[in-house]
């Protein structure tokens, strides 16, 4: 049993003729009626019964042609969207995300996917860069953005942009009249922070700095979630350490305030990174340009905004 036999046998059915199936799919009679015949000796049943008027479906040709009807409108979809994937249309694309960008871009993602690949759908999952870049070699993701990610010959890792890191610290009630904007690499060992635990990109980029200036951090708590992070400065339970697009997508961003850490700028690398054993389809190309565009634009727009703020 092969498609073409279906697809035959399927148009004689309907139309109820051997002679008028095999014009309307411009076939010689002969050749269909051996197609056809083939498909009953395969099946060992007679699915027509011929009279002088042309044919008429016996109860075995009549369950078949209820198969077939479902068979061949299936093949149809596939190869549908097969086309619409090889032309990057449609498909289905799983991005990684950290969770100190999960909030603040989704959402412009989601709306930019509805309007550019309308016929693609969209999910997220979020977690550590390490992470990330396991579940992209696994096929988990289809693509990730990662922090200070290490080179492999596994991941392909496409510089976006540096991300500044902030000292998050709690508003005081009567701020002084001369609060100072930003503080050293070296003074922000003093600060007790509220930091994820090794091996966040964060917490990594904050050690390895600090040993540069030959300090040490110091820790007051251990804690991932970065909403929580927030709340717990906002409560002035220690300081936080994070990239101004983390603290804007909160509910508690306008209750902290931020500071730049100077001398030198602290910063944390943000790539985009696909699997280098995989090939890339027209849809991932398409998906990859739009989300560097509104990853770019959502981190600058904090910027913007808390320099407008300060």
């Amino acid at each position: 049993m092969d498609l073409k036999q279906l697809e035959y046998f399927r148009h004689v059915a309907e139309l109820g003729s051997f002679t008028r199936a095999a014009a309307f799919l411009s076939v010689v009679q002969p050749a269909l009626s051996r197609q056809v015949r083939q498909l009953e000796m395969e099946l060992g049943q007679n699915l027509f019964d011929r009279n002088g008027r042309g044919v008429v479906l016996t109860d075995a040709g009549t369950r078949l042609l209820e198969h077939t009807r479902g068979i061949l409108m299936q093949v149809g979809r596939a190869r549908q969207e097969l086309e619409d994937q090889r032309n990057g249309d449609s498909g289905h694309f799983v991005l990684g995300l950290p969770p100190s960008l999960g909030r603040s871009v989704t959402v412009p993602l989601v709306k930019a996917f509805g309007r550019q690949l309308p016929n693609a759908s969209l999910a997220t999952v979020e977690g550590l860069s390490a992470y990330m870049l396991e579940w992209l070699n696994v096929g988990r993701v289809d693509c990730a953005l990662v922090y200070n990610a290490p080179a492999s010959p596994t991941v392909d890792l496409q510089p976006l942009l540096d991300d500044q890191l902030f000292l998050i610290a709690p508003r005081a009630l009567k701020p002084a009249r001369k609060t100072r904007k930003s503080i050293t690499l070296a003074e922000l060992a003093d600060h007790p922070l509220i930091i994820p635990s090794r091996p966040h990109s964060i917490r990594m980029s904050v050690e390895n700095a600090l040993a540069g200036v030959g300090r040490k951090i110091r820790v007051a708590h251990e804690i991932e979630c970065i909403p929580a992070v927030i709340d717990l400065v906002r409560q002035g339970h220690g300081f936080g350490v994070l990239p101004l697009n983390a603290v804007k997508s909160t509910e508690w961003g306008a209750a902290v305030s931020v500071k730049a850490i100077l001398a030198p700028i602290l910063k944390t690398s943000l790539s985009l990174a696909t699997s280098s054993q995989r090939p890339m389809s027209p849809l991932m190309r398409k998906a990859i340009e739009l989300i560097r565009d509104i990853v770019r634009r959502e981190i600058r727009s904090a910027e913007t905004l808390t320099a407008g703020a300060a």
